[in-house]
């Protein structure tokens, strides 16, 4: 097999080279037209003219046709080359002759797509980074803790009626916030690798609401806050995955709990045609505009040192979002700083 890919030093032999693939097709043409030169020309001894003139002018076709070709596929490698080493800023840079447009149009498809997996490989290694980099500072300010207080005990304290039960509380209500920092990782990690299966099934929305309202009431009555359920028919029904909306319900009124002093939480249903729109509503502090499209990311917090103070992984609202949006969904957030904050999410009926 002939190497078009090769590179002679001699041109000609190049061009020649190039056009051998199209010999099927040369000979095809020149067996018609000798056929039809016999049928029409009348002197025989012109024939063996002719034929050698149509090969010679094959000839010069095979040149200048080998010619064309190594220009274009010389031009093609030139630009694949290009794109391997990010030589080119932008699709339009990439040209070829109007016969290839079709191939052009490939190739820039080739290119956008090759552009956007190296950004979004950059993009996921910097949030890989980022990501590490929060979970190893969240697992350590635990850690630490507990290790301070175990070592402070072991140092004499645990004779000192006085501090040891009090230190003991706290190194456990560390353990207790680790446990649910790993927990809550565990279900991240599930759910964006696709690994955690949901059941989807009709079920009572406002058996479910009912039972999240009794599991935090004391959470809330400790603030003097109260809970309230805006009354919903008893028999209606939404689709989902049962387990996985209770533990979206259950970050929201947390949430609103933990960052409402006073006044009250709400669990309001809507009922629509074909859907109902679920809201947990809270008259607490609120967020800032220019932080409501970045308080789902993983550990993000607006006031670092009043969030770790009152607790939480910094992950609930990243679940809640990625939950909600397996159920078709999307989170609504509506709030204003000192008035209070209201999540909401649909859900079939």
């Amino acid at each position: 097999m002939l190497d078009i890919n090769s590179k002679p030093s001699n041109k000609l032999v190049s061009n020649f080279l190039s056009s051998i693939v199209y010999y099927k097709e040369f000979i095809l043409i020149n067996l018609l037209i000798i056929l039809i030169l016999i049928f029409v020309v009348d002197g025989i001894s012109l024939l063996p003219v002719l034929i050698i003139s149509i090969l010679a002018a094959n000839v010069i076709a095979f040149y200048f046709i080998g010619k064309k070709r190594n220009k274009e596929l010389e031009n093609i490698k030139s630009i694949i080359n290009n794109i391997s080493q990010s030589k080119y800023n932008n699709e339009d840079e990439i040209q070829l002759s109007t016969k290839l447009i079709s191939l052009q149009d490939a190739i820039r498809e080739m290119f956008r797509k090759e552009k956007n997996d190296i950004e979004n490989m950059q993009r996921l290694q910097k949030v890989r980074s980022q990501f590490l980099a929060n979970v190893s500072h969240e697992l350590r300010t635990p850690i630490f803790a507990i290790q301070g207080y175990i070592e402070t005990l072991l140092s004499g304290a645990i004779n000192d009626d006085k501090v040891n039960r009090n230190f003991l509380e706290k190194a456990n209500q560390n353990t207790i916030s680790l446990s649910n920092l790993l927990n809550d990782l565990i279900d991240i990690s599930m759910i964006e690798s696709g690994e955690m299966r949901m059941s989807y099934r009709y079920f009572k929305i406002n058996d479910l609401i009912n039972q999240v309202c009794q599991e935090n009431k004391k959470l809330a009555e400790d603030k003097n806050l109260k809970i309230e359920i805006k009354p919903v028919p008893d028999d209606l029904q939404v689709f989902g995955d049962r387990d996985k909306i209770k533990q979206v319900l259950i970050n929201l009124v947390q949430n609103a709990i933990k960052y409402t002093e006073k006044g009250k939480v709400e669990i309001i249903v809507e009922e629509e045609e074909k859907q109902a729109k679920i809201i947990v509503k809270d008259t607490g502090i609120g967020i800032p505009e220019n932080y409501i499209d970045r308080i789902f990311e993983r550990f993000f917090r607006i006031d670092k040192a009043r969030s770790r103070s009152i607790g939480g992984t910094g992950l609930g609202l990243a679940i809640v979002k990625h939950i909600v949006e397996a159920h078709h969904s999307t989170v609504i957030v509506k709030s204003k700083v000192g008035e209070g904050s209201e999540f909401s999410f649909y859900l079939k009926k």
